[in-house]
């Protein structure tokens, strides 16, 4: 996986992580999307970040991380980082 790439955690069946999946695929923005009930690896991951809970919908690029962001805050995230489409 590479360290500088949009990633989002999420399900399936999480309303908020598809509206953050959609959103990211309608600004053609390119991202890893893992499903932390599916994916170990990607369970693991996020129960690194919040201390052994599960927390989703979680975006991550390099080591920092957003804990169910709105579209703005995603936005904001986006821009701080340099993340362009």
């Amino acid at each position: 996986m590479d360290e500088k790439k949009l990633k989002l955690y999420g399900t399936n069946w999480c309303t908020k992580s598809a509206n953050l999946r959609n959103y990211l695929q309608s600004i053609w923005l390119e991202f890893e999307d893992f499903n932390v009930e599916t994916q170990p690896e990607a369970e693991k991951t996020v129960r690194d970040l919040y201390d052994g809970k599960l927390k989703f919908p979680t975006v991550t690029f390099g080591d920092k991380h957003l804990k169910n962001p709105s579209t703005k805050e995603l936005d904001a995230f986006l821009k701080e980082n340099d993340i362009n489409p």
